[in-house]
């Protein structure tokens, strides 16, 4: 197994937000139909459409908000990309986690400011992105990727989105369950892989009392897999499971109705809590569909 950690690159530099736009910056250019084109502002940089180009240096200077045109006479809105503009932009190997899910991670998983996490399944870096924002400089977050061509994109993507490789993230390249050292406690845990209930033993060691655990998966059996897991080990609270639908809406003067098109089911997720030592959550009272469990032995 090849270990690999990126924790060793010193930077304060974090992603700018505010102030006038400056070599270095990523900007987001809005054209009047509303398609978006994001890039880098360099010193000898020149940004080329079907109707002209712009000079990045008549940028350099300007506030979000502003207008430029092209050559041609076209006409663009300037912003800094927000997170999600980002993430849906940037270079993907494997399937990011959408920002819908990464925010309802962040939240209902409670990852705080200052807070020790685990990513497990790096994929193109987007959720390490919202975790990196969330926890800040006083937290440190470690992410494991076993595959190498995966690592090295998320590695891409966030050193592109914060200007740096934070000095609080460690990218760990290989098998989650093979490479972690598991004498560590931590607060908060994020399980985006195929087969989270594998690692559910394990999970428990690293978790301290109150822990939260975050499993995100796609389809219906690897959830049921990772619930039951979950209930077995006895060491966590009962298992909360959803999903997060996202529709926009069609709003013009009187005519105001849901698009037609929304981003639907792209994965599951279950959060549980990890108990204190030795202690065993009371028996959860629930009447479970008949069959949910296979053929009872008066049946078989």
């Amino acid at each position: 197994t090849i270990l690999t950690a990126y924790s060793h690159y010193d930077t304060s530099v974090m992603r700018k937000r505010v102030g006038p736009l400056d070599y270095g910056d990523r900007v987001q250019l809005t054209d009047q139909k509303g398609k978006l084109h994001s890039f880098t502002l360099t010193q000898d940089g020149t940004f080329h459409t079907h109707r002209g180009w712009i000079l990045h240096k008549d940028l350099v200077g300007c506030d979000e908000g502003s207008t430029i045109t092209t050559s041609g006479g076209a006409t663009h809105l300037v912003f800094r990309p927000l997170y999600e503009d980002y993430v849906l932009g940037m270079k993907r190997g494997a399937t990011i986690i959408y920002p819908k899910d990464a925010a309802t991670i962040v939240t209902l998983g409670d990852i705080f400011p200052g807070a020790r996490v685990i990513e497990a399944g790096a994929g193109s870096g987007a959720m390490s992105i919202a975790i990196l924002e969330r926890i800040g400089p006083t937290g440190s977050l470690t992410s494991y990727e076993r595959r190498t061509e995966f690592a090295e994109n998320a590695r891409s993507n966030v050193s592109s989105y914060f200007g740096e490789i934070p000095q609080n993230w460690s990218l760990i390249e290989g098998n989650f369950p093979e490479v972690c050292d598991f004498n560590q406690k931590m607060d908060r845990i994020v399980l985006d892989m195929l087969a989270p209930w594998e690692c559910v033993d394990g999970v428990g060691e690293l978790l301290n009392p109150g822990g939260v655990l975050i499993c995100y998966v796609a389809t219906t059996t690897q959830l049921s897999q990772t619930v039951e897991r979950i209930r077995e080990h006895t060491g966590f609270s009962e298992p909360t499971s959803f999903e997060t639908m996202y529709r926009t809406w069609h709003v013009e003067g009187l005519a105001v109705r849901p698009d037609h098109r929304m981003v639907g089911h792209t994965g599951f997720i279950s959060i549980a809590r990890k108990l204190a030592p030795g202690v065993v959550a009371p028996a959860r009272r629930r009447r479970p569909a008949k069959g949910a469990y296979g053929l009872s032995v008066n049946e078989e």
